[in-house]
């Protein structure tokens, strides 16, 4: 690419730069370093799920072989106030003798090697003081907005909303639908499990973490340990998954205060089952919507309820309630509820709120529109939202209607045949669903460096979690600047770097942001040298080594987080739909994917090879919701049933057909960031299990309210 058509970069099918490191194994992981005088860490968790450590018996453990120490609590050092982040647990770990769910960490072995650390793992004999448990459906409910008590920082969303007399409005609508709707826990299940390597140097500390925010590391290990955030070195380029497990958990603190006691470094790397117990998941809902509409489908009432799973003295809301945005409607009344059960903490998972919330949303406009006798699509035209319904501000973008009218004929969905067509064995339907996200904006920081021999490198401390972040820079930079996009580095995930935002919530458009606004500095700078048109000619010509732009993406009112545009006079969201046709056997219970088409509006689109690679993946993960993932609790002990992938069902290349057409309207949403992006990484999970629940009822005649959609739950059905 030459400079005069530098400028068409973004909105190209680049391939992402960094995939020849991940496919020669030249990718460096946090896990993969090893600072000389490592130990190996294992962490010792609690066999019972509700009561106390009466006595810890260390010694067989510590006469094995490589192992030079096994820390209790009281090994620790003293740990000063952890900060509360929304989503993040705050209880210290190993203070105290309670144990609130099983696998908390009661001891941490440390040894030469791992196979010492795991050796000895078991030998720690620890006496526990059973009590029982609390399981789903008997444990205490606290709505949104009580008093919480516990030092804990409520998800900030899900509010209580009510406009209207929703108990009217229902008495007197002429149609009414009401059901409840049921998702299961389920757990996030990274190719990567967590892990922290930490390194003391008096009061430096060096970290390597698989992480998706490092900016949130340096304040909390200084509140902590009581040093200075400029001392805390975290360095974290890649990280192999993490969809909304990879914030802050306490393994982290266990091992940074594990290298302080022993004076060594000290690497965690948590197996796949203790993955389950030390970092979140996804909580078990359960939701009642009820619908109030005219004859013709125009809606007058809806009414949420919404019921998540938490810990006992940890707090976790799926802000289900969130999806009330997406339809215009008089009436609106939503309120959630937190449950008390003997579980660790629920978090994050990829599209949190929007994805539980329209499970349920979804399913009963769906089950309305058969109500009223249309179709589900033409139900949702008749309530379209031109303006937010809440709050009554214009949409910084919106061409949902755009996205449903491309998505259908695409699909060919007017013209679809209806109503369990067979083909041999199997019986074909067909079904849809919206789609809606959030938006959520953080200040990101990048500086960008043009030198004299032509070459461009940006600097931001952004992770790489496989979504292609470092390509779409470059292609940013190579349109602001002018120069070809080949001329273009980055250099990303460490902290010595510029600060950035987290790389989860689909909020990285910061960055991107943040680069081109860094790019639009460089090039006054230039201005201001030469009065050369070609950037590279006017640097050389300048006499100057290098010319460097560094700016911060600022969000209106110095907001360090912007919900949907709370800091604007606009509300951001995104919106799509998904199209699909399933296959259902009838005697074997099995549902196939056969073809699906997924149409979005959702802002400017930087590099559609890689954007479409994140809708297909998110696409898997809707259908793995929808059809197959579960965690259970054993019902006896509140211990999950299984903690690896030989127990737990998630979709593979044979369960997706390559039959899926995504497809993105064109958008630009100059109110949401300076490139015009919105986030897309998590979006196209959403509504794919009410389009799949609605399709398998279009195919064989009956609803299943509760996910997944397994064959002995289909086949109880049409029993």
């Amino acid at each position: 690419m030459s400079s005069a058509d530098a400028r068409t970069a973004v909105g190209s099918a680049r391939t992402r730069i960094e995939g020849p490191l991940k496919l020669t194994g030249a990718a460096r992981y946090s896990m993969d370093n090893l600072p000389p005088g490592t130990l190996y860490a294992v962490l010792v968790g609690a066999t019972v799920a509700s009561g106390s450590v009466v006595t810890i018996d260390v010694a067989e453990a510590k006469a094995v072989a490589g192992v030079v120490s096994v820390l209790t609590g009281e090994d620790l050092p003293p740990l000063g106030p952890v900060l509360e982040f929304p989503g993040a647990p705050v209880k210290k770990p190993m203070e105290g003798d309670q144990i609130h769910f099983e696998g908390q960490a009661v001891a941490i072995v440390l040894a030469e090697t791992l196979e010492a650390a795991e050796e000895a793992r078991p030998l720690v004999s620890v006496a526990y003081a059973a009590e029982p448990v609390v399981l789903p459906g008997a444990g205490e409910r606290q709505f949104l907005g009580a008093p919480d008590g516990d030092g804990t920082v409520w998800w900030p969303y899900g509010q209580p909303f009510a406009r209207g007399d929703s108990a009217a409005a229902l008495e007197s609508a002429p149609v009414r639908f009401a059901a409840s709707y049921v998702q299961p826990s389920r757990h996030h299940n990274p190719i990567e499990t967590s892990g922290t390597l930490a390194s003391w140097d008096g009061d430096r500390l060096t970290l390597w973490d698989s992480i998706q925010a490092s900016m949130l590391l340096p304040p909390m290990f200084a509140s902590v340990f009581g040093i200075d955030p400029a001392d805390v070195h975290v360095i974290a380029p890649f990280t192999g998954g993490g969809f909304g497990c990879k914030g802050f958990w306490m393994h982290q603190l266990l091992a940074v205060a594990a290298a302080k006691a022993v004076g060594r470094p000290v690497k965690l790397h948590l197996r796949r089952g203790d993955q389950y117990n030390a970092t979140g998941f996804q909580p078990l809902m359960t939701q009642r919507v009820e619908l109030g509409a005219d004859a013709e489908g125009h809606l007058q009432v809806y009414r949420h309820r919404v019921a998540n799973i938490t810990g006992m003295v940890e707090t976790y809301l799926e802000a289900a309630t969130e999806v009330k945005a997406l339809y215009e409607c008089p009436v609106i009344d939503t309120a959630q509820e937190i449950e008390r059960v003997t579980v660790g903490m629920p978090s994050p998972m990829r599209c949190p709120n929007e994805g539980p919330g329209l499970w349920a949303l979804e399913s009963a406009i769906n089950e309305l529109a058969h109500e009223v006798g249309i179709d589900p699509l033409e139900l949702r035209l008749r309530n379209y939202a031109e303006k937010d319904p809440l709050t009554g501000r214009p949409w910084s973008s919106k061409k949902l209607r755009e996205a449903y009218a491309e998505g259908a004929e695409l699909f060919g969905w007017h013209g679809r045949p209806r109503g369990g067509r067979r083909d041999g064995n199997w019986l074909i339907g067909t079904g849809m669903a919206s789609a809606v996200g959030g938006t959520m904006r953080m200040p990101g920081t990048a500086r960008v460096r043009l030198r004299s021999d032509g070459s461009v490198l940006i600097e931001t401390d952004v992770q790489d979690i496989g979504t292609g972040l470092q390509t779409l820079l470059t292609q940013i930079a190579a349109d602001e600047i002018g120069v070809p996009i080949d001329n273009i580095d980055v250099a990303w995930g460490d902290s010595a770097l510029p600060t950035t935002g987290p790389i989860y919530g689909s909020s990285t458009m910061h960055t991107g942001s943040a680069v081109a606004l860094a790019c639009r500095e460089l090039r006054r700078e230039l201005a201001a040298l030469s009065s050369l048109a070609d950037p590279i000619e006017a640097v050389r010509a300048a006499g100057v080594e290098e010319v460097v732009g560094e700016r911060t993406s600022q969000l209106p009112g110095g907001v360090e987080v912007d919900h949907d545009g709370g800091s604007t006079g606009f509300s951001m969201r995104t919106f799509g739909a998904s199209f699909v046709e399933v296959a259902v056997d009838p005697m074997l219970g099995l549902v196939r994917l056969r073809r699906a088409v997924g149409s979005y509006s959702v802002g400017r689109i930087i590099n559609p090879k890689t954007a479409r690679s994140q809708m297909l993946g998110s696409f898997a993960w809707g259908w793995g919701k929808a059809t197959m993932e579960a965690s259970e609790l054993d019902p006896t002990t509140a211990r999950w049933l299984s903690k690896d992938l030989a127990g737990v069902h998630i979709p593979v290349n044979a369960d997706i057909p390559g039959d899926i057409t995504i497809n993105f309207v064109d958008e630009y949403d100059h109110h949401a960031s300076p490139i015009g992006a919105k986030g897309i990484g998590e979006f196209g999970s959403v509504g794919i299990d009410a389009a799949v629940a609605e399709a398998v009822f279009d195919a064989v005649g009956v609803r299943i309210r509760e996910l997944p959609i397994t064959p002995k739950r289909l086949l109880d059905a049409l029993a």
